[in-house]
């Protein structure tokens, strides 16, 4: 089983009222609840690791999950509010306003995560969980304890105004990289990481120096690279696709890679140090192929392997 460690939240999303005017829809959201969604809509056996309210949003997102095909058994629920994300669009790209505070997903705390199933193989962790506390060493303490014998993917998903404390936060990152064997992350995320960098692959090659053995680049619409430790290089192009919105692509992205990952055998620790170029390739190219369908429709919905013949 592959266990997504991260946020699951409520997505505002705009849409025209009957007078004009803008209102907020809710969709349910996150970026690793997404990961996790796509995972389970893929055939892929998947988890959840997060703090989820009891109230009616909460409901809804583990309604989402269980319609999914996601395991809720590592849910952590509390009597505290939902993290509300309002999406702004624009031109189809959206960016974020969060409302996070005291809430059940920001809120989770180490003492309340009990240890992780040996059916678990693989983690992955990400998104905005990891940018505050108590959330954000909640899970750098899950992968501490539990990722040295498991494949480990992170998506730091950098919000830049959602960090608190940025010096606390590029540290933690750091932490987590060198015990990280997939890092995913989008090209401006990776400009944010390494200032310094003269380009994206020498940028990636300072992202690898700090532990992973691949740094994918996703690049928009210009498709994606993998960096492997050996020196090879992969590139996929962005299929084609008429794009209604991108919530949760990079975060369906995720959940390609991983599934194809998994389908070919290669998600365990010693596997997926050792990818072959064309494993690499297959894992972005179907990475890819699965986000072009989620910016197809409105909000993160992520397709069901059916939908992918």
């Amino acid at each position: 089983m592959i266990l997504c460690c991260g946020e699951a939240l409520i997505d505002m999303i705009p849409e025209p009222t009957e007078s004009g005017r803008a209102g907020f829809v809710p969709h349910v959201g996150g970026a690793v609840f997404n990961t996790a969604v796509g995972l389970g809509r893929l055939g892929a056996q998947v988890g959840l690791l997060s703090g989820v309210s009891e109230d009616q949003f909460g409901v809804q997102l583990v309604e989402r999950l269980a319609e999914s095909q996601v395991d809720t058994t590592a849910l952590v629920r509390a009597d505290r509010p939902t993290t509300m994300a309002f999406v702004h669009l624009k031109d189809g790209h959206a960016s974020y306003t969060f409302y996070d505070e005291n809430t059940a997903g920001r809120m989770i705390a180490p003492q309340d995560v009990a240890a992780v199933s040996d059916r678990v193989t693989a983690l992955f962790f990400g998104g905005i969980s990891l940018a505050v506390e108590p959330c954000a060493d909640t899970y750098a303490d899950v992968l501490a304890r539990e990722g040295a014998n498991r494949a480990v993917m992170m998506d730091p998903n950098i919000r830049p105004g959602f960090i608190r404390d940025e010096a606390v936060y590029r540290a933690r990152l750091s932490k987590m990289f060198a015990q990280a064997d997939v890092v995913k992350v989008s090209d401006e995320d990776l400009a944010w990481l390494i200032p310094d960098g003269a380009d994206l692959a020498d940028c990636a090659a300072k992202l690898i120096a700090q532990g992973p053995a691949l740094v994918i680049v996703t690049r928009g619409g210009d498709g994606a690279d993998g960096y492997l430790a050996s020196g090879d290089l992969v590139t996929v192009a962005a299929e084609k696709a008429t794009v209604v919105d991108t919530v949760g692509a990079g975060d369906t992205f995720n959940a390609g890679v991983l599934a194809k990952l998994d389908q070919l055998g290669a998600l365990t620790k010693d596997r997926v140090r050792n990818l072959t170029p064309e494993e690499a390739e297959a894992a972005l190219a179907f990475g890819a192929k699965v986000a072009a369908v989620t910016v197809s429709r409105a909000g993160a919905n992520p397709p069901w392997a059916r939908e992918l013949a």
